[in-house]
């Protein structure tokens, strides 16, 4: 039997080759943004939250934004020019992506070798220095600079959109 190589031992030897620095922090699992909120204070910089959406005629996004930021979904579908959004299943998130939910992040890009899915960052989280995303697992969160998260996705072979997403009003 062959043993299987352990997904996140590919993605630090990913970063390492692009010479992308990277902090891990060890914590017990969250699902939610709002289960992590109290890790914050001990993992410095800018947090944020993972949709992974499906639209009407089956395109895949992963639209990776500020924590805060309470997305309008009809206006993104608008602003992306593409039909009407729905979250994808876990089925479709684990095939598509490897990951389960509540671990969903940009660094699962790489496990979509068949350049499925279509990347949109959040322009406002490019005011931090330094982005926090689960590495593959939700019991663990990873810092790297933010301008190397394009870089990033684009060695997966995925060229990310930098966009101002939608604010949902009050």
């Amino acid at each position: 039997m062959v043993e299987q190589p352990d997904p996140i031992t590919e993605l630090y030897a990913k970063f390492d080759a692009l010479a992308i620095a990277h902090k891990t922090y060890e914590h017990a699992p969250v699902f939610t943004v709002e289960e992590a909120a109290h890790l914050y204070d001990s993992q410095p910089g800018g947090h944020t939250k993972n949709l992974f959406l499906k639209d009407r005629k089956d395109g895949l996004w992963l639209v990776v934004c500020r924590d805060t930021l309470r997305v309008d979904m009809n206006a993104l579908s608008k602003a992306l020019d593409a039909p009407r959004f729905s979250f994808g299943s876990a089925q479709l998130l684990g095939d598509t992506l490897g990951v389960q939910p509540g671990s969903v992040t940009p660094f699962s890009i790489i496990n979509d070798r068949a350049n499925k899915v279509r990347v949109v960052l959040d322009e406002g989280m490019f005011a931090f220095d330094v982005l926090n995303f689960h590495p593959l697992r939700n019991d663990r969160t990873t810092a790297i600079a933010a301008n190397d998260l394009p870089k990033f996705l684009r060695a997966c072979g995925h060229e990310p959109l930098i966009a101002k997403i939608p604010e949902r009003q009050a």
